[in-house]
Order: structure tokens, then sequence, then C-alpha cells
């Protein structure tokens, strides 16, 4: 079997040299590396990535830990950080839990058995406790506000956002409305019921639970809202929507249903998805890909230099007004 040696001896270069072209450093001429390639090939060399990893103590590898592949929102923030990590030669390992603690812990593992060099969080359950405890083995990020822990995070003010929101539909002359959630128990949701709450208490309207519609994820969720008006003795004129996808099969079942938008129901998504854009709808921007992207800048800086401390980043939102209110 081939090795770097012999691949030096053959290519006519030193040995520091062959190790610098495989592992894509720079500082090589392009008249060796082309020759250290060609023989490369011509040997059919395959590296040991396992020494490698030993040597260099880096696998060039991060895991992303993420509830579902297929959701709009994730997807978007892994695209930014895919982006980021291509340009770098990182790769990323996504790993989904469907918010099960238990794997969510074979993740966080993989850091303590450094089969990854760090982890970027999208969304957990699992306590930030619990999260802390492996920062030991490695740098971890979080795609949420967790408040100063020892693991970095970057986020925008759910809670502001959501009032900015709720701000446009009452200069729109709306009291009654209602939002839709992901997931109740989320920090996320939590920060806009308080700014939801708050809303109703300056407004003088009273909470009225039936308007907060929880388990909407997908085009699906969006358009069985309708239905469930359909049940209700009065419907709020308007709804925070939290997420475009949802966003989207709202207003699509509200034109089957003839409810015209925003006449007798606004909409405002959350997001700022491409289809947002294509349907018209009102949505509060997220930077989602800015978000991905800048996660994985904060993580990379960190892995290169173990003994920075956590960051805390918060990015600024933008409400984005359409036709649908």
């Amino acid at each position: 079997m081939a090795n770097i040696k012999e691949i030096a001896r053959l290519a006519g270069v030193s040995v520091s040299t062959v190790s610098r072209v495989l592992n894509d450093h720079p500082y090589v001429s392009a008249e060796k590396r082309a020759r250290v390639l060609e023989t490369v090939e011509q040997l059919k060399y395959a590296r040991n990535m396992n020494a490698v990893h030993l040597i260099t103590g880096k696998t060039r590898s991060i895991a992303i830990m993420l509830p579902y592949i297929n959701h709009a929102y994730f997807s978007r923030l892994t695209e930014g950080i895919g982006g980021e990590a291509l340009a770098n030669h990182y790769r990323l390992v996504l790993y989904q839990t469907a918010y099960k603690t238990s794997m969510e812990r074979e993740v966080l593992e993989m850091l303590r058995n450094r089969e990854v060099d760090g982890i970027i969080i999208l969304s957990m359950s699992t306590p930030v406790a619990v999260i802390e405890e492996y920062c030991r083995y490695g740098p971890i990020l979080c795609c949420q506000d967790a408040g100063e822990r020892a693991f970095s995070s970057i986020y925008i003010d759910h809670a502001r956002a959501f009032r900015a929101g709720m701000d446009c539909l009452i200069n729109k002359g709306h009291r009654h409305f209602g939002f839709t959630v992901g997931r109740m128990d989320s920090p996320s949701t939590k920060s806009r019921l308080e700014a939801y709450k708050k809303v109703l208490k300056e407004l003088n309207e009273p909470f009225r639970e039936e308007w907060i519609m929880d388990g909407c994820l997908d085009i699906e969720d969006g358009a069985s809202i309708m239905q469930r008006f359909q049940n209700m003795p009065e419907r709020p004129t308007a709804m925070m929507v939290t997420g475009d996808q949802v966003a989207a099969g709202l207003l699509w079942e509200a034109g089957k249903r003839g409810v015209s938008v925003p006449g007798q129901l606004a909409i405002i998504g959350f997001d700022n998805q491409p289809v947002s854009k294509l349907l018209g709808l009102t949505t509060i921007d997220n930077r989602l890909f800015e978000m991905g992207a800048e996660a994985f800048r904060i993580l990379y800086r960190q892995i290169r230099e173990p003994d920075s401390g956590p960051v805390r980043k918060e990015l600024a939102f933008r409400l984005i007004e359409r036709s649908s209110v």
C-alpha cells in the first residue's frame, strides 16, 4: 500500500510538501501540487482518516442537531451553515432528533467521543444545564437565546419581533388576533406568549386560549386552521403565524373558502421564506440564513481558539409588509 514517503519520492518533492497538499494547505506551488496530486492518483492512495484525526486532533466535521430535516425553518438555517462549512472545507453531520432527549444526548456524546469538532444546535428539548456539561469536550452553539451559558448562542428577540407584528396589526385596526406555534414548551413560544398577553392587557382584551393553536408546522397544518375556525363562536380577525409555510397554508385555504385576506382575516408570517414573497405575505424576517452562517463562523473560531469564551449574539429582525395585512 502506498504511503506518503513513496508519493514524495515519485513526485520528487519533500514529505512535508506532500502533507501540505493532502491537507489543502497554502504555500505550495501549482507545479508541485499538480505533481503530488497526479502521483496520488497513479498510486490510488487512500488516506487513513483515523490516523489523520489522531495527528491533527481535528475531524473537520461538525454536528448539526435539529428536530426535523424537512422543516423550512431548519432548512434555511442549515443552508447558511452549509455555505460557510463548504468555504472552510468542513463536513456537516445532520442529526435529526424529533425533540427526543435520548437522541439529542447521542449528538452530545459525539463531541465527547471526538467524532466531531463541535455542535450547532438548531432547536432542542434537552435542559440547558445538560448541554453545558458537554462544553468541556468542545464548542457548542445554540440558535436560540439561552442566557449567559458555557455554550455560545445566536438569536433574535422573539418577544420584540412578535410585538412588532402585533403593533402592525393594531395600527391596521385589529384587536382580535390569535397566533400559531410549533410547540408550546419552546423558549421562543414562551417569549411570544408573554408578549401576546402583555398586548392584550394593554388593549383591555380577554385572553382566549382557543385562539392559540399548537402543533402548526407545515402547509397542511396552516390549512387546518380554517377548519378550527368553523367551530368557534367568535374567531380572530388577524393571525400571527409562526412560520411562512403554515401561513401559506392558511392563506390558501382562506381563499378556497371565500375568506378575503386581509379584508376578513389579516395574516403575518415568520421567517421570510421564498413562499412569503410569492404569495404577498407580510412576514417577520428572522434572518435565518445569516444566523446559520454566523453560527458556523462563531463555532469555527472556537474550534481554532479553544480558550476563547462563549459568544452571545443577537441579530436584528425586520417586519416586511406585503398584501396580507
